[in-house]
């Protein structure tokens, strides 16, 4: 079979990835909406094989058993939360997540300290908020995982990961409410990726979107965070839920290792494009439009300086450090005349390919264990 060659257009719908016009084109349609349907036909697959065929998948599973927190008890809710001493706390340490000087001919030029705090104020509801709509997506795909995966190992983890992302969302949701008072919908380009995983019928369609994709950068935001971060509770929250979704990222990668080596040209090419389409979403979402919005400015008129802001576009690209190492570990990088390795030069997140793949990394988070440097 031929390996066809799409384009950038055929697909994000657009010849350039920053196209800015293109990418702020895609916005939330129902902002009062509370549900989201998202119609999809899968096979249910029971297996009646119940040998010991997968010793990784047991490790990681006997793991999941005996690492289990209660978010109820185990997190300090009583911790009191100053909103606005930890926003300018954290501000003081890095600053508004970019070179705001570079914003000196634009309307942002008239800001103030008090208007680059509650920035940052809304900034961080819009964040913790995406991480709380992406764990629901876990949720969901990993409930789709027991059902559609043909393997009595990884059902068997993937059931344990369900609790754990409910667990997620509950911490989450708790943390927006009761300490920083609300958050936000979710933001488009996350969305119409959730939808894309979850329509797909290839059950490792599903482990590549959510397990290595969409699971991997939020490792990789979930660790920056809680190394920057002075709020107690936030940081331990952090914490907890990094040491689940290191695994969950592992599960992807010793399950996916396996197919796609067996996998043709033709099928490996349709899992490079989908990973480079999930990279181009997800970068897209860090433009932050829903907060911009909110604080009546036009995010029209910023983009183009956001997307050429150096500080910005490290901090971007430092979230792809789980992704790619990950990506080579399952061959995708090279195979077809080395195509994705060319797309993640293009976003400029190449630099990653050697760093500690998440395989059996996930050993290194677990609960009581010194993260306070990069594994």
């Amino acid at each position: 079979m031929t390996v066809i060659d799409n384009t950038n257009q055929d697909l994000i719908g657009r010849d350039e990835v920053n196209d800015i016009e293109a990418i702020l084109a895609i916005t939330n349609t129902d902002r009062d909406a509370t549900e989201h349907l998202v119609p999809h036909t899968v096979d249910t697959v029971f297996t009646w094989d119940y040998s010991l065929t997968r010793p990784p998948l047991r490790k990681l599973y006997e793991k999941a058993k005996t690492s289990q927190w209660n978010g109820t008890t185990d997190l300090p809710w009583e911790t009191e939360v100053d909103v606005e001493r930890t926003i300018a706390q954290d501000q003081a340490t890095l600053g508004a997540g970019f070179d705001i000087s570079l914003f000196s001919e634009s309307s942002l030029s008239k800001w103030g300290d008090k208007e680059w705090l509650n920035f940052g104020i809304e900034g961080r509801r819009w964040q913790l908020s995406q991480f709380l709509h992406g764990e629901q997506g876990a949720l969901v795909c990993t409930a789709k995982i027991v059902e559609t995966v043909p393997w009595y190992d990884a059902k068997l983890y993937a059931s344990t990961q369900v609790v754990d992302e409910a667990r997620h969302v509950e911490v989450f949701a708790r943390y927006l409410d009761e300490k920083l008072g609300g958050g936000y919908q979710i933001n488009a380009h996350l969305g119409l990726l959730l939808d894309d995983i979850i329509t797909d019928s290839r059950w490792d369609m599903t482990y590549l979107g959510m397990q290595i994709m969409v699971e991997g950068l939020a490792l990789a935001a979930f660790g920056f965070l809680h190394q920057t971060t002075q709020e107690p509770l936030l940081k331990k929250l952090l914490r907890y839920v990094m040491s689940d979704e290191a695994r969950h990222v592992a599960f992807g990668v010793l399950s996916l290792q396996e197919v796609y080596a067996q996998m043709t040209d033709v099928e490996i090419k349709e899992r490079q494009e989908f990973a480079f389409e999930a990279s181009v979403r997800m970068r897209d979402r860090f433009l932050q439009q829903e907060v911009w919005d909110r604080l009546g400015v036009n995010t029209k008129e910023i983009a183009p300086i956001l997307l050429q802001d150096p500080t910005r576009t490290i901090f971007q690209q430092m979230l792809f450090a789980k992704i790619v190492p990950n990506c080579k570990k399952l061959g995708l990088l090279d195979r077809n005349d080395k195509w994705l390795r060319h797309r993640f030069e293009d976003l400029g997140v190449i630099q990653f390919e050697d760093w500690e793949d998440t395989g059996e990394e996930y050993l290194a988070f677990e609960l009581g264990k010194d993260i306070s440097t990069p594994s």
